[in-house]
This record gives C-alpha cells, sequence and structure tokens, in this order.
C-alpha cells in the first residue's frame, strides 16, 4: 500500500486544469479541451504534488515539442509556469517529473490521442474526401531505443547484429486520414517473433473501419487474406500488386487493354488464423487488375499493377485508380513528420513502459498540430493536405515560447500556418539515399564495456 497517494476528488483535478489553462506557456488548451484531459486523468489517484497528473500531460507534451526532448526542458518549463504565476518555483531536479511520468497510465496518453483523432475527423469537410469517400491510409515503419536489459527482452534488436552493439528495436503501424493526417489507430510491436509483423498489427483494427471507407496501401498489404477482411467489413481497397504474384491480361474478364477482372483462389489456411474465421471467407475473391501509368515531363513513363475491389470502369477509371494511389505518397510523409521532423525515430526510454509512453506522446502532439491545420484550412478555405506540416510545428513552437499560443493570438498562428502551401508532389519518387557524409569515426564493433576496459 502506498501510503503517500490519497484520492481526491474531480474537482480537485478541475481546479488543476483551470490553473494551467490560464497559462499559455505550457497550454494547449485551443486543440486539446479540458475536458478531455479531465476525462482520461480524473480517476487517477495523486495527492498535492508540482507534477499532477495534468501537468505531467503538459509538461511531456512540451518535452516532444521541444527541439532537445530533454526532461530537463520540460522541468524548466514548469518553472516558468510557477514564476508566472507568482508562485516560489519547484527545484530543477528532474527526479519528480521523471517519477510523474512513470505514474502515468499509457491508456490516459492513447485515449487523448484518440479521441483528438475522431474530433478532428468530425471537422472534416466533404470536399476533402473522394467521391464522398473518406480514404484511410496503412503504412508501418520501425523505431530505436536505447540498449538496456528491459527494452531488450520486450522489443530484441534485429538478429543481423551483434549482442552489445546494435539497438532494441520496435514495429509501429499506422492508419492515417488522408482527409487531415491525423493518427487514427496506432499498434506497437516487437520486430520479430510471433504476430509480429505489419499484418497483425493492423488486424486488430479491422472493426474501426467503416462500410464505403477507401484503403490504400502498399503491396506488402496485397494479400488474399487482408484483402478478404477488409471486404468483410465492406471497404474497397486500392493497392500495388505484391511482386510474388503473378499476372496474366489474356485471363479473365477483359474490361480494356491491361485491364481485367480475375478471381483469386483462397491459399491454405495460416497459422494465425483460427479455423471458424477462415471457413468464413470465400473460395475466391472477384478482384480487377489493372496497370496505371506515371507520367511525368521529362522522365520516363513509370506503369504498376494495381489490385482493386472497384470493378465497374464506368465508376472508377483507369485515370481514377491513378489518381486514388498517387494518394499513397502522403502516409511516407505523415510517418516522416512524426519519426524525422519531431524526432521519434529514436527514443529515450529505459523501459518498454516509457518508450509506450513516449510514442503515445509524439503521436498526441503530432495529432494536435494537425488539429491547428484543420483549424487553419477551415479558416482559410484550403486543404489540409497543402498545409506544411512542419512549419506549423514551428509556428506553435516559436508561439509557444513567446507565450502568446492562447485564444487572442490563435487567428494570427493559423494565419501564418495558411499563409504556404506545399508544391503539388504527385507522383513524386525520391531515392533512399542521403548525400551528406557521417562523421570519420571508427564503429563500435564491440559492447562499449569493452572498450572502456581497454582504456584501463
Amino acid at each position: 500500500m502506498h501510503i503517500d497517494i490519497i484520492k481526491k476528488p474531480n474537482n480537485h483535478v478541475k481546479t488543476i486544469i483551470k490553473q494551467i489553462n490560464a497559462n499559455p506557456t505550457l497550454s494547449l488548451k485551443d486543440v486539446l479541451p479540458t475536458d478531455i484531459i479531465e476525462k482520461h486523468i480524473s480517476t487517477i489517484e495523486c495527492r498535492e504534488r508540482v507534477f499532477t497528473p495534468s501537468v505531467t500531460v503538459w509538461s511531456l507534451l512540451s518535452q516532444v515539442l521541444s527541439d532537445g526532448q530533454s526532461c530537463q526542458s520540460a522541468v524548466a518549463k514548469t518553472i516558468a509556469y510557477f514564476i508566472n504565476q507568482g508562485k516560489k518555483p519547484p527545484s530543477s531536479n528532474t527526479a519528480a517529473y521523471c517519477k510523474a511520468r512513470s505514474r502515468l497510465p499509457e491508456h490516459s496518453l492513447a485515449g487523448m490521442a484518440n479521441e483528438v483523432a475522431r474530433q478532428l475527423e468530425s471537422q472534416a469537410l466533404p470536399d476533402w474526401s473522394w467521391n464522398g469517400k473518406n480514404i484511410k491510409l496503412i503504412d508501418g515503419s520501425t523505431v530505436s531505443m536505447p540498449d538496456t536489459i528491459a527494452n531488450q527482452a520486450r522489443y530484441p534488436q534485429s538478429a543481423s547484429q551483434q549482442e552489445g552493439i546494435g539497438f532494441p528495436i520496435a514495429r509501429i503501424a499506422a492508419i492515417i486520414s488522408f482527409a487531415t493526417g491525423a493518427v487514427l489507430e496506432f499498434a506497437i510491436g516487437a520486430y520479430k517473433g510471433k504476430e509480429a509483423s505489419e499484418l497483425a498489427l493492423i488486424r486488430q483494427f479491422l472493426p474501426s473501419f467503416s462500410p464505403g471507407e477507401i484503403v490504400i496501401a502498399d503491396s506488402y498489404y496485397a494479400n488474399y487474406f487482408m484483402i478478404a477482411l477488409l471486404i468483410n467489413e465492406k471497404v474497397d481497397v486500392v493497392l500495388p500488386i505484391h511482386s510474388a504474384r503473378k499476372h496474366d491480361f489474356r485471363r479473365g474478364i477483359r474490361l480494356g487493354k491491361k485491364d481485367h477482372i480475375v478471381a483469386w483462389k483462397k491459399p491454405k489456411q495460416p497459422a494465425w488464423m483460427d479455423k471458424k474465421t477462415y471457413d468464413k471467407l470465400p473460395a475466391c475473391l472477384t478482384l480487377r487488375e489493372v496497370v496505371i501509368e506515371k507520367k511525368r515531363k521529362g522522365f520516363r513513363t513509370q506503369s504498376k499493377v494495381i489490385v482493386t475491389t472497384f470493378l465497374e470502369i464506368k465508376k472508377v477509371s483507369r485515370e481514377a485508380l491513378n489518381e486514388l494511389f498517387g494518394y499513397r505518397w502522403h502516409v511516407e510523409l505523415d510517418l516522416r513528420c512524426i519519426k524525422t521532423t519531431m524526432r521519434m525515430d529514436i527514443l529515450r526510454g529505459k523501459t518498454p513502459e516509457m518508450v509506450h509512453k513516449e510514442i503515445w506522446a509524439h503521436i498526441l502532439a503530432y495529432n494536435l498540430i494537425r488539429k491547428i491545420m484543420t483549424q487553419a484550412a477551415i479558416q482559410y478555405e484550403k486543404n489540409p493536405r497543402q498545409l506544411s506540416f512542419k512549419l506549423a510545428l514551428q509556428a506553435v513552437a516559436s508561439f509557444r515560447q513567446a507565450n502568446i499560443l492562447h485564444d487572442e493570438y490563435l487567428p494570427l498562428l493559423l494565419k501564418v500556418i495558411a499563409n504556404k502551401t506545399v508544391g503539388n508532389r504527385s507522383g513524386r519518387y525520391e531515392p533512399r539515399r542521403i548525400k551528406r557524409r557521417p562523421k570519420p569515426w571508427d564503429l563500435l564493433l564491440k559492447p562499449r564495456a569493452f572498450y572502456h576496459r581497454e582504456a584501463a
């Protein structure tokens, strides 16, 4: 029993939230309403502390939005808050804040991130959809974390790296809204092992799809079982065909040049699927395979085979499928914003629990920035996809630093974000190469302790 923890009534939480919202140093109250915070932290047990659950949430958001992303920067902003309120500032020691983060439940951060995404989707205008249909983008990636025993046990490193040299790797998978760019669903899993693939992570979110929606992803998702499960949810798909699947346009029902309807036969039951689910799936899927072309001035024309559930050529032409598949590039940009622009690719948590909270704090902060961008797009009659995420992030950081991130200056913030529109990046392709060379240091080929002993 923790004798230093006392249950406080909900009005204590409301008071703390009200105090925080009076100060723009820590607050983003216009995009993260107090009712969302209260809903997800009001059940947390706490006593009178400097870092109450609500203050910890704001400090954690401040940490992931700062350049250094250190605990010290989060504590410094809390000190500034107390000074601004005319109160005695807390100690600059980070121990209290780190303990407060460890007490904050992961599901509270995840719940806030998901609720912000749902509210954001409700604000999407009809013009941001495709023929009245919502588009959801699916993709996955990986993130690394400190090489600790706890992290290695939960998220083993790549088998190609020696023990003590590599870093634990977690696999992430996300369902992102094409209209607003918000992360609607997010999953974290091990890099290797049973049920550790992107497909396994995404399958848990199948009930979240609504009938009539369109799913766009890469060729990894273009397999019989994933398509069949999506069809069961009455969802349409537009996917590039997997390189391992053969296609022959001389077979099937011909719709046009390199455009036909074929039947995919059901493969054998996979190990991860139970027999009841397997028996419910049809013996074959009726799908459409069509070749689309990317034509860019000054470049050679590129062709790609697309598989889709849109079978009627009069309703969805080849050109329409070409347009739809071109939207897939946005999920690459969105993941790059989260991992690179927000610096989530290399995490700091020493335990899996802290890694999860760190990730969800990034997702919550990302969705909040997307919410501000959506408000700017509505205000200035633009599409959110025309606005720059990095500019929005920089503008929010600048306004927060100047202590003017509140109601009075919100219209000016929206104007700054909407002022610049990104270029038309349809069909964009960039090689996975880097130009800037790393520092000419030798690689760490043995555990760090070995070099310490050698130097001693």
